[in-house]
C-alpha cells in the first residue's frame, strides 16, 4: 500500500547554487525520491526522515556536478561522494548511515526502471565503530534519579523529569517511543506501557514501580503543561508541546553532573538486567530488537564489566 506520510517532506523546491544557466525542477523529477519514500512503509519514521534527507543532500550534490538523471550515476560517482563526505569531516557512522539510504534508493530505482544498474554495487563503506555509550553504575544512576530540583524549578518540571527518567531506564524504551507515549498507552495498575517501536511495531513494556509512582505525580499535573490541541501525549515541554528528543536531551543535562546521552539509560537498563542473569532472548524482547544479534553486543559490555570486576577484587587475578 503506498503511504502519503511524507508528501510534506518531498513537495517541489528549488535547489540553491546549481550550475549557471541550468534551470532544476522537481515538478519533472527523474530521481522520483517522492514514489521511493512512499513505499518505506516497513521503517520508522524517524528512519525515513533521515533517508529523505540524506537523498535529497546526494541529489543536490549530483545536480552540482551536472548529474540530474540518477541513470547517469555511476560507481565512480558513489566513490567521489564518498571521498566528499569524509573531506566534510562526518562521522565514520554519518557516512555509513547515508551511504546506506543511496543504496537502498537504487537498489528500488533499479526495481522500477528509474535506472538501469546499481552503482553501489561493490562499494565499501567504512563501517562504524559500533562502539555503544558508556553504562552508567549504580551510583550513577541512583544521583540521576534522585537528583535535587535546582533552584526555582517549578513542581511540574520535577514531576515530568522524574517520570521521563525512571521510564527511560526502568523500560529501556528508545527516546523517540517515550516522546510518542500517549496517557492511553500506560496500565498503571499492571505495570506496563504499550509503545510503538522500529517499524512502527508494538510491544508492551514493564513499569517499574518507582516509575508508577513517579507517573502518578506527572499525571495529576500534567492539565497545567500540556495544551488541548496536544491531544493524548504524555509528555510535553515548556510550550505545551509534545515532548521532542531534544527536549529530553536537555533534561538529562539539568539531572546528570557528567555528559550523559540519552540512550545510556537503555543501554544500561540492558546490561544491567544480563548482569543480573536475565535471559538474552527476554532482553531482546523488552529492549525491542529485531534480532538478537542486536542485543548480543551487550553481553559484550556484560562481560567486560564482569572481567573488570574480577581483576579489580581478586587477588591472584
Amino acid at each position: 500500500m503506498v503511504d502519503d506520510r511524507w508528501s510534506n517532506l518531498v513537495r517541489p523546491c528549488p535547489i540553491p547554487n546549481l550550475p549557471s544557466g541550468r534551470q532544476y525542477d522537481r515538478h519533472v523529477d527523474q530521481w522520483r525520491i517522492d514514489d521511493f519514500a512512499r513505499v518505506l512503509t516497513s521503517l520508522s519514521d524517524n528512519t525515513v526522515t533521515s533517508y529523505v534527507s540524506d537523498l535529497r543532500l546526494f541529489e543536490t550534490w549530483c545536480a552540482r556536478s551536472d548529474l540530474a538523471d540518477p541513470a547517469r550515476v555511476t560507481r565512480t560517482t558513489i566513490r567521489r561522494y564518498l571521498a566528499h563526505l569524509t573531506t566534510r569531516q562526518f562521522a565514520r557512522r554519518t557516512i555509513a548511515r547515508k551511504i546506506a539510504a543511496v543504496r537502498r534508493y537504487f537498489k528500488w530505482a533499479v526495481a522500477n526502471n528509474v535506472a538501469e544498474l546499481d552503482p553501489t554495487s561493490g562499494v565499501s563503506v567504512p563501517a562504524g565503530s559500533g562502539r555503544l555509550p558508556r553504562v552508567l553504575d549504580g551510583r550513577e544512576v541512583t544521583g540521576l534519579l534522585e537528583a535535587g530540583p535546582g533552584a526555582d524549578e517549578p513542581e511540574w518540571r520535577r514531576c515530568r523529569d522524574d517520570a521521563v527518567l525512571e521510564v527511560l531506564y526502568g523500560s529501556g524504551v528508545r527516546v523517540s517511543e517515550l516522546c510518542g507515549l500517549d496517557v492511553s498507552s500506560l496500565a498503571l495498575t499492571v505495570g506496563a506501557a504499550t509503545v510503538w517501536g522500529k517499524g512502527d511495531k508494538e510491544r508492551r513494556v514493564p513499569l517499574s514501580e518507582p516509575a508508577v509512582r513517579s507517573l502518578r505525580r506527572w499525571i495529576d499535573v500534567r492539565p497545567e503543561v500540556v495544551t488541548g490541541d496536544q491531544g493524548d501525549a504524555l509528555f510535553g515541554n515548556e510550550v505545551g508541546k509534545r515532548l521532542t528528543p531534544r527536549d529530553v536531551r536537555r533534561i538529562i543535562d539539568r539531572r546528570s553532573p557528567t555528559p550523559t546521552h540519552p540512550h545510556a539509560l537503555r543501554h544500561s537498563f540492558a546490561t544491567h538486567l544480563l548482569d543480573g542473569g536475565a535471559d538474552l532472548r527476554a532482553v531482546q524482547e523488552l529492549l525491542g530488537h529485531a534480532d538478537v544479534a542486536t542485543t548480543q553486543r551487550y553481553t559484550h559490555v556484560s562481560r567486560e564489566r564482569l572481567s573488570a570486576a574480577y581483576r579489580e577484587a581478586h587477588p591472584r587475578a
